[in-house]
Formats: structure tokens, sequence, C-alpha cells
């Protein structure tokens, strides 16, 4: 290993690319326990390829999300607190729903808010 002072005063270090190579496979490994871990815990979850597709596909979040959990319409709109034929119409683009609406919808899934907008 190598260091270098820059004119500017930045430490830069110079190591063997097998070192380098090593480093980079110890982050990749840690980054993916800690994934492994969020799953196990329950605060992440793998999301099916199909779903994924859906989505990138252009289909309504909320309708994609509520189907990947089994719900029905009127199942989801009552956790959220909302009436069945205004999810209908978040569902289907005539209406956007409220931030809060939203954000209630996105609880009822078990879904960060980003995930449906």
């Amino acid at each position: 290993m190598q260091k270098i002072v820059t004119p500017g005063g930045e430490t830069l270090v110079v190591l063997p690319l097998s070192d380098y190579e090593r480093l980079l496979d110890a982050a990749d490994i840690a980054a993916a326990s800690k994934v492994r871990g969020d799953i196990v815990a329950g605060r992440d979850e793998m999301v099916p390829a199909a779903l994924v597709t859906r989505l990138l596909a252009g289909e309504n979040p909320v309708r994609v999300w509520r189907r990947h959990r089994g719900l029905t319409g009127r199942a989801l709109a009552a956790s959220a607190g909302i009436g069945a034929a205004y999810l209908s119409e978040i569902e289907t683009g005539r209406k956007e729903g409220s931030l809060a609406v939203m954000k209630r919808l996105a609880e009822a899934l078990s879904v960060d808010l980003d995930d449906l907008v």
C-alpha cells in the first residue's frame, strides 16, 4: 500500500488490485448479510419478479400490492378507513388519493409510501 498526498491535502491510497477486490467482496458480503437479516427479521421482504414487472409496465401500484397481499378491494378499503368506491377510483386512476389516504393505504399494505406513488 502506498499513500499519496495531493496538492490540495487529500490523502490517497494505492493498493494492489487483489487487495482492492477483497475489500469489495467483503463489502458485498456485509451488504448481503444485512439484507438477509432484514428479511429474516421481517423488516424487508423479497419481491417477486412478476410483481416488479407489473409495476414497471405501469399497472397501478395500489392494485398490484393489494393483489400481491391477497386482499379484496373491500378489505383494503376498510383497513385504510376509506370507501371501496374511492379505492376503486384510485386503482383505476380516476382519482388521486390524498397524501393522508395514500399513507393509510401504504400502512395497510405494509409498504413504504414511495412504493405507491
